[in-house]
């Protein structure tokens, strides 16, 4: 679904369960810092809100957003945590690097979610210019950065569901 239409940042607070435990490692890219300090504050905030201590919210920048993935990894190397969001934004330009860029980093990130057993969470915007940018990032669209920290809850709720269920099968 298009987020032509949506505000990214509502969501069911309801469903949020409290996570006053939980151990969240964010990484935010440098390059169009603008708009990542403002997904990473979007982030943080909610997290707070969802009752995540602030000496568990592991927090480091990379150069751009093609580093996140090793960002992420050397997070999950150093700290023992739950989940880690991943927050840039890659603007597209004249060239195609956008769409290297962007494959890249969703493919790492992904690689690294599976191979860990942990949610990694892509929070990267990927606007055609600097007002979608923006509009993304705490403008008429919400923050992506609210709504990757939502993803990050839901989803470690999702895997310890699933981990006390028993046999631990999904869909069977």
């Amino acid at each position: 679904m298009s987020s032509k239409d949506n505000n990214l940042s509502k969501y069911k607070i309801e469903a949020i369960k409290s996570a006053d435990n939980l151990k969240v490692g964010i990484v935010v890219s440098e390059w169009n810092e603008d708009i990542t300090a403002t997904l990473l504050q979007g982030a943080i905030d909610t997290l707070k809100k969802h009752n995540v201590k602030d000496k568990n919210i592991h927090t480091v920048t990379v150069p751009g957003s093609y580093e996140l993935p090793m960002g992420a990894k050397l997070l999950l190397t150093k700290y023992s945590l739950d989940t880690v969001i991943c927050l840039g934004c890659v603007i597209k330009g004249e060239t195609d690097h956008d769409k290297y860029i962007n494959t890249a980093v969703a493919s790492g990130i992904m690689n690294l979610g599976l191979m860990s057993n942990k949610p990694i969470i892509y929070g990267v915007l990927t606007p055609n210019d600097q007002q979608q940018a923006k509009d993304r990032a705490g403008g008429k669209f919400g923050n992506k950065g609210v709504e990757a920290a939502i993803t990050a809850l839901r989803m470690t709720q999702l895997k310890d569901v699933v981990k006390n269920e028993g046999n631990g099968a999904i869909g069977f």
